[in-house]
């Protein structure tokens, strides 16, 4: 899902910023949110893939399944 966000930035960064989205065809939006993925790769945990950086939490408000308990749910689903 996709969200606004309004930026208080220097007046020269700002007509950087519409120079540079003219030359490269591209949305400053775009720019920052490309910057933004950057920035969130380089700071992962090493090692991980991007999909494992994004599951990265998900089980941080309850306890990690056991394993049988996960090949008990997937063989359910698989059989509907």
């Amino acid at each position: 899902m996709q969200k606004k966000l309004t930026l208080s930035i220097e007046e020269d960064l700002v007509r950087f910023a519409h120079e540079f989205s003219k030359k490269t065809k591209q949305s400053i939006s775009r720019m920052f949110a490309q910057y933004l993925k950057n920035l969130k790769q380089q700071h992962a945990p090493p090692g991980l893939s991007e999909r494992t950086v994004n599951l990265y939490g998900v089980f941080s408000d309850k306890p990690i399944p056991f394993k049988k308990e996960l090949r008990k749910h997937f063989h359910e689903k698989d059989n509907r």
